[in-house]
């Protein structure tokens, strides 16, 4: 059996890379956000929340982050699943840190496996989701 290929971890660079680029991307639109990136084990790489933010987002664009990282998906695309009769209908409270199931959360992969996540919080949800998305895209 031959060993599995090893990925290139998360770097602080490419954090830094991920945060610049989706606050690029909010100020093209007018937004103030805070951009939370996370690694492969939940840790936190880098955080930016403008001044001018509200303060629950950081709260927001990290729980968001840490959703896209445990269920390896885009929180845009769980939001359903946490209704009534979803599948994930209970999970956001079995948790110690809880999820939060709206969009702006995406996950990082590189070379098909996931290494992190990145989270935007503080413009509406479906701009938070393409600002995230955005960067993500120009990791790549």
């Amino acid at each position: 059996m031959s060993p599995a290929t090893a990925v290139a971890p998360l770097t602080i660079e490419d954090a830094e890379a991920l945060v610049a680029a989706a606050r690029r991307a909010a100020e093209a639109a007018d937004v103030t956000v805070s951009v939370t990136v996370l690694d492969a084990g939940g840790h936190l790489l880098a955080f930016r929340r403008d001044d001018r933010a509200v303060l629950i987002s950081g709260e927001t664009s990290t729980r968001k982050a840490y959703t896209a990282l445990q269920l390896n998906a885009p929180t845009a695309d769980l939001v359903d699943a946490v209704q009534p009769g979803g599948l994930f209908h209970t999970l956001p409270t079995a948790l110690d840190r809880p999820l939060l199931f709206i969009a702006g959360g995406v996950p990082v992969h590189r070379d098909g496996r996931l290494i992190g996540a990145i989270g935007v919080g503080g413009g509406a949800p479906e701009q938070d989701h393409g600002f995230a998305t955005e960067a993500v895209e120009a990791l790549a």
